[in-house]
């Protein structure tokens, strides 16, 4: 009985050890995730046709942005702000880069990412690939996206989008650095933008 009773009160020390290191350095445990770069590894496709990696997101700050082209407002608008935003923080476009991402590969072929993008941005960069890789980094990049039916009558027929609405910025090493809302002031957007630019 007396064994029994020394094997809990060592257990329960030990127990009490952990939890007290737990409490006592809990911003090292975050500190490694947030050293680590957001998003997951992937080889996609650019709107020129040309294979892109997770490397691009690396060198520079990054605004990066899920969405689609048939994508009635949501889409449209966030990158014509966002061009303007780039222009404004970065004019000779040398310390920002952005790239918008598809959510809706069936459709959105590097072709049509292209001729959707150029014509509201230079700054930005689309990006297509397969259904596969792009569900991949869908969810590597903790994004929402889901299809959904314009006729729920027709579920086989045309759809639309439904997708997280915010910028993800990024710092030069790839690391998550905040996000500017669908929506946002454009003082706070811009300001966002050029602190992740003072980051690095």
């Amino acid at each position: 009985m007396k064994t029994f009773r020394i094997v809990i009160w060592v257990a329960v020390l030990i127990v009490a050890g952990v939890l007290g290191a737990i409490t006592l350095y809990p911003k090292k445990s975050s500190d490694v995730v947030a050293e680590a770069p957001f998003g997951v590894p992937f080889t996609l496709i650019s709107q020129s046709g040309q294979p892109i990696t997770e490397q691009a997101l690396r060198g520079k700050p990054t605004a990066l942005f899920f969405g689609f082209t048939h994508c009635p407002e949501v889409c449209p608008t966030t990158l014509f702000e966002l061009n303007g935003w780039l222009e404004k923080v970065d004019p000779k476009g040398d310390k920002l880069q952005a790239y918008f991402v598809t959510v809706d590969p069936e459709r959105d072929t590097p072709e049509i990412m292209n001729a959707y993008v150029s014509n509201v941005s230079k700054r930005i960069t689309g990006i297509s690939g397969s259904p596969e890789k792009i569900a991949e980094v869908i969810k590597g990049f903790r994004v929402y996206a889901k299809k959904v039916p314009v006729d729920e009558k027709d579920p086989n027929g045309d759809y639309t989008m439904d997708h997280t609405a915010s910028v993800f910025l990024l710092d030069s090493a790839g690391r998550f650095s905040g996000t500017i809302a669908y929506g946002e002031n454009p003082d706070t957007a811009v300001k966002k933008l050029e602190n992740l630019v003072s980051k690095g």
